[in-house]
């Protein structure tokens, strides 16, 4: 019989933060309540210069199933990601996620999310499938998301419809198999990067539909130089290695 949810050992919730004092706080709250009892939720702040690192630390400090790493300074999210998944492992982890720390993913999909990776070693909350889709966003946003995972998939030669989302599940044992030292996008192309790895070391992945909505308070961390990584890494994860 497979192993289920309740024998692999907890959930770890893995927050990547940087500047989003005005979210974390409610995320962690709403994150907790849509999570098994025994969850952990880790916030991993990057010296956030507006005082996340210091509200992450009180909500640590009341509550034993919250966690904060503190990272000298501002790398990207891959390295963050990283640094999380690797703290989230030696706690014991059995399934560990990864979202936003905007609400630009809904915490109320986190249940379907671990519903989902009963059947699959990898689970992707993806705006491209039938259910899912993004409100807020203008033309232009939509066009260099929707455009970026469709040059990624044709790239690489896989049917994953959201490669570029952010909103994941992997099993343990998916970390554990992907060389984590190896992986060494900065920005969202990290997205792509984690995927497409799982997918080479024959791990099955599936989507679920989630709604994707703008970020309701802060700034966008978008910008050019994540959008120009993306293009020149994806080839290389195919063929540069």
């Amino acid at each position: 019989m497979p192993e289920s949810n309740s024998e692999r050992g907890p959930v770890w919730l893995v927050l990547p933060t940087y500047e989003e004092a005005t979210n974390v706080e409610r995320l962690v709250a709403e994150g907790r309540a849509k999570l098994p009892a025994s969850a952990q939720v880790l916030i991993v702040d990057d010296n956030s210069p507006d005082g996340t690192g210091e509200i992450a630390a009180r909500l640590a400090a009341a509550d034993s199933a919250v966690h904060c790493l503190h990272r000298p300074k501002k790398e990207g999210l891959g390295p963050a990601y990283i640094a999380g998944f690797r703290e989230a492992l030696a706690g014991g982890a059995g399934l560990i996620v990864e979202m936003d720390a905007d609400f630009s993913h809904d915490p109320a999909y986190l249940p379907r999310l671990l519903e989902a990776s009963e059947r699959a070693h990898v689970v992707i909350g993806s705006r491209y499938v039938p259910g899912g889709g993004v409100t807020d966003w203008g033309a232009v946003r939509r066009t260099i998301s929707r455009g970026g995972s469709a040059y990624a998939r044709s790239v690489l030669g896989v049917d994953v419809r959201d490669l570029t989302g952010g909103f994941k599940c992997f099993r343990r044992e998916v970390l554990e198999a992907i060389d984590l030292g190896a992986v060494r996008s900065l920005g969202y192309a990290f997205q792509v990067e984690m995927t497409y790895r799982a997918i080479e070391l024959g791990f099955d992945v599936v989507e679920v539909p989630i709604v994707f909505r703008d970020r309701q308070a802060g700034s966008s961390k978008m910008s050019r130089s994540i959008v120009l990584e993306a293009i020149w890494r994806v080839p290389m994860l195919r063929f540069g290695r």
